[in-house]
């Protein structure tokens, strides 16, 4: 069972398969979900000497931590306003700052395992479709003003030296975010663990599980994990093993495709090697890949699943419309893959009952937050710390079922429509 068809898949360093669960085994924990939340748990935990297994149904990082963009940057799906007023000013300001943490983590991780195929890139644009440079000098001084944490404005000559688009204007320029390979990213920490002695399954998927008393058990296609504590990291591709969970976030569709490699025309475009993502809130995001060849472009979200290729036009619609000059650049593959966002947009990070946690609902915003909600949920398990606590005014609110969906694609098609609005 391999993945699907994206950049990532045709560019591995490491293919071989782990191997899959097979008989009843014993630990201290299991971590269903081989993605990037996941996987951060049991590097945490099997640093510090726990034995540790991860139960993956398909392959590590085959959902959406494999598939993304491979942004890290700090924040949240949600502005900070919003989380203000849920959390409170100091809680707010101690969020922040935890996503600032999750990307010096992934930073970090990469530098301790050196994963160059991972081939992280620093520089992240966030920039505008229209005239804002006095907000977003504004965000600047606040940025550096609350966290010492410097971010770069760009005037509309600097955005266009590196953008050949007149549909642009100013930007901020994020020097310490960074783009990489997560898929790599992940299957080089998967190696990780196992070298620390930890277990990684794939093509095991867990079909049941007994959360009473001081120990769980999991049945899995092949065999058992028996351990203390369960951590519960499936993201938008969470089953039924635990229903309240499953009702907690809507599984969110977002596509990206990948040009055919024409480095004359990319250039003729994009002459920067930051990612880019513009300001709407129904935005695109997009980056130079391949040694500057190709243009990996995503975007868009439904609250169905559609057809990758359809979506790809529509996607290739915004590129050339943004870049008129890449009217003949082809799409070679396309893609999607299943976001969890929770109602109240923030990560869904915390302890269900004694021994049983759940770190989901990144929300389009994983690298970073994954990171960081990993890292807490293995610092509770090991009695380092209690800092999860500080998610949880964003809890297990129901999503709203089918009525949410709807109301999730009419969100979006409203904040597209005011996007466009804005921009004339």
């Amino acid at each position: 069972m391999g993945y699907i068809d994206t950049f990532y898949g045709r560019t591995l360093a490491d293919d071989a398969p782990f191997s899959a669960l097979a008989g009843t085994i014993e630990c201290d924990t299991c971590v269903v979900g081989g993605g990037l939340a996941g996987l951060t748990v049991a590097l945490q935990l099997a640093r510090s000497g726990q034995s540790v297994a991860v139960l993956e149904a398909e392959r590590v990082g085959w959902g959406a931590s494999g598939r993304n963009g491979g942004f890290v940057f700090p924040g949240y799906a949600t502005g900070h306003k919003t989380i203000e007023r849920a959390a409170g000013t100091d809680n707010a300001r101690a969020l922040h700052r935890l996503s600032i943490e999750g990307m010096e983590f992934v930073r970090d991780t990469i530098r301790a395992l050196n994963i160059a195929c991972a081939a992280p890139v620093d520089g992240i644009m966030s920039v505008s479709r229209h005239e804002d440079g006095t907000e977003l000098r504004s965000q600047a001084d606040h940025l550096q003003r609350e966290f010492g944490y410097p971010i770069e404005y760009l005037g509309r000559e600097q955005v266009q030296g590196v953008l050949n688009s007149k549909r642009y204007f100013q930007a901020l320029r994020d020097p310490r975010a960074f783009h990489m390979h997560p898929l790599n990213y992940l299957r080089a920490v998967g190696r990780e663990i196992e070298r620390l002695g930890g277990k990684v399954f794939e093509t095991s998927r867990t079909l049941s599980g007994t959360f009473s008393g001081p120990e769980k058990s999991l049945r899995a296609a092949g065999g058992q994990v028996k351990a203390r504590d369960v951590v519960i990291a499936t993201g938008g591709y969470t089953g039924g093993l635990i229903p309240k969970l499953r009702r907690a976030y809507l599984p969110i569709a977002t596509y990206v495709m990948l040009s055919e490699a024409r480095p004359d025309l990319v250039r003729a475009a994009v002459t920067t090697t930051d990612a880019v993502l513009d300001s709407r809130r129904a935005g695109d995001y997009y980056r130079v890949v391949d040694g500057g060849r190709r243009l990996l472009w995503g975007g868009r979200i439904t609250t169905r699943a559609a057809s990758p290729g359809v979506l790809a036009a529509q996607l290739r619609r915004e590129m050339t419309t943004t870049f008129p000059q890449l009217a003949d650049l082809k799409t070679e593959v396309s893609w999607s893959g299943l976001m969890s966002y929770a109602r109240h947009l923030m990560p869904q990070v915390g302890r269900l009952q004694p021994g049983v946690w759940y770190c989901t609902a990144f929300g389009g915003h994983g690298l970073n937050t994954t990171a960081i909600g990993g890292k807490l949920v293995a610092e509770a398990i090991l009695g380092q710390s209690d800092r999860y606590r500080i998610f949880s005014p964003f809890g297990l609110a129901w999503a709203g079922g089918v009525a949410g969906m709807s109301i999730a694609q009419l969100t979006y098609w409203k904040l597209q429509a005011q996007d466009w609005w804005r921009e004339r």
